[in-house]
């Protein structure tokens, strides 16, 4: 330890490195629950590159192992630290250094909040759209290690499409460029995209170039009303089989409705088995609206209700935003899933999670990402209750074990972390194992970048 610091001290100021337990301890963990922590050795939060060099030359010299976090908003455990870790948090690398309106880009450092970093762009008339729930707090580094994803998916994509080059410091400290500032550009292998959702474990992101697009007109959202989660699942898929391209597709169960209620007396009807929100951000979007209305209404909506303006819109967009605290809420702890099926079958999805929900005699709200058949499954739990906390463990691997039996994956866009390598493992099978583990080597061949993760 006394090595470890007196290395760290001769390339950083002292503001950089706490040391003190107590405050080393609150960076141990993201907000996954059922994820091992360790104890950090220390916590450094560099301003610069060279300063972020030098933690990874110290780290390697001495075989530390380091955890890179940011926010500490993930859901599966990949910023939590391992014991006598360096934990190194780019909170405090958080400048925008770049917004080009004619290439369409913004360059900014791993430690820029997502909320910042899209209304910096909006002031240009540009747009961002990667947008997590926690947007308001988590970071763009965050983001990328995570290729988190966001309500705007089912137009716009996830993070992985927005990355077009990287500045990487790698485990031995030597600085990697990646990709471009182009807008088109195929050069040698796709490092960049390989680095997205690595969850750290190849290379410190210390800057971004992320491509921009122009802003479009603020959105309106039709909401609606259905007897069964089957009938608003059928919603979505004639929505999409006839070619509609909302620019949100998203879905609330019962249970997401009522805890939302709960929280914030947000006036949703409690008399629907499933809420759809659809949404459309062109310059005329009443037809669309329209259009989508009626399929809902054929596939068995009660009650169809359009957004008359974008202030109303956001209050929906807000229900929909606070459903995870909402079911936070409904007991002392949460296992948030993260589970992918394709689009056709996320009415089976949901379907069984309903049945999961009773064999284990469980609360679980589902929000989701329905436009891309991207579910979130929150098993509510009272982390007091052994038995309780067991069940709740027990269905959280089945409905991941649901999931792939659907055809689907074991996370859209919360990452593998601590949580889910188990299922990492059988998701890609033993070849496809080897080979990552292959690539990890490639990279970081002492194994010192976020160990335990991923696999």
């Amino acid at each position: 330890m006394s090595d470890l610091l007196e290395r760290l001290r001769t390339g950083l100021p002292a503001e950089a490195l706490i040391t003190d337990p107590d405050v080393t301890a609150s960076y141990a963990h993201d907000m996954a629950s059922f994820c091992e922590a360790g104890t950090p050795a220390v916590v450094v939060l560099p301003r610069t590159v060279e300063q972020v060099q030098h933690v990874m030359r110290s780290a390697t010299e001495l075989r530390v192992p380091v955890v890179p976090q940011g926010a500490r908003t993930g859901l599966s455990g990949a910023a939590n630290a391992s014991d006598g870790c360096i934990v190194l948090s780019l909170v405090r690398m958080d400048r925008i250094l770049e917004i080009s309106p004619v290439d369409r880009i913004a360059v900014v450092e791993p430690g820029v909040i997502n909320a910042v970093l899209s209304r910096a762009v909006n002031e240009h008339g540009l747009y961002y759209p990667p947008d997590p729930s926690s947007w308001e707090t988590c970071t763009i580094g965050g983001n990328i290690g995570t290729a988190s994803g966001g309500l705007c998916c089912v137009k716009y994509g996830v993070t992985a499409e927005y990355v077009l080059g990287l500045d990487v410091v790698l485990a031995d400290g030597r600085l990697l460029t990646t990709g471009r500032r182009t807008a088109k550009g195929v050069a040698g292998y796709d490092l960049t995209r390989l680095f997205v959702g690595s969850e750290g474990s190849l290379g410190i992101v210390v800057k971004a170039v992320l491509a921009l697009k122009p802003q479009p007109p603020q959105q309106l959202v039709l909401a609606a009303e259905f007897p069964s989660a089957a009938a608003a699942c059928d919603a979505v898929c004639r929505i999409m089989e006839r070619g509609h391209t909302p620019s949100l597709l998203e879905l609330m169960d019962r249970t997401t409705v009522r805890a939302v209620n709960q929280l914030a007396s947000m006036g949703l009807p409690e008399t629907t088995e499933a809420l759809l929100l659809c949404a459309f951000d062109t310059p005329a979007p009443a037809p669309d609206l329209a259009a989508v209305g009626a399929l809902c209404t054929a596939a068995g909506a009660t009650e169809v209700v359009p957004a008359d303006n974008p202030a109303e819109s956001e209050l929906l967009l807000q229900a929909r935003r606070m459903s995870l605290t909402a079911l936070e809420a409904v007991k002392s702890a949460t296992m948030i899933d993260d589970v992918c099926v394709p689009r056709s079958r996320l009415g089976e999805m949901l379907a069984g999670t309903a049945a999961i929900a009773e064999r284990y005699d469980l609360t679980i709200g589902v929000c989701s990402h329905a436009g891309d058949g991207n579910t979130h499954p929150v098993v509510c739990f009272d982390h007091t209750d052994p038995d309780e906390s067991r069940r709740a463990r027990e269905s959280f691997d089945a409905i991941m074990a649901l999931g792939l039996e659907l055809g689907g994956t074991i996370t859209g866009e919360h990452g593998v972390g601590v949580l889910k390598k188990e299922w990492l493992a059988r998701e890609l099978g033993e070849t496809g194992i080897e080979l990552q583990r292959g690539i990890k080597a490639a990279f970081d061949p002492l194994g010192l970048l976020n160990p335990g993760k991923l696999f």
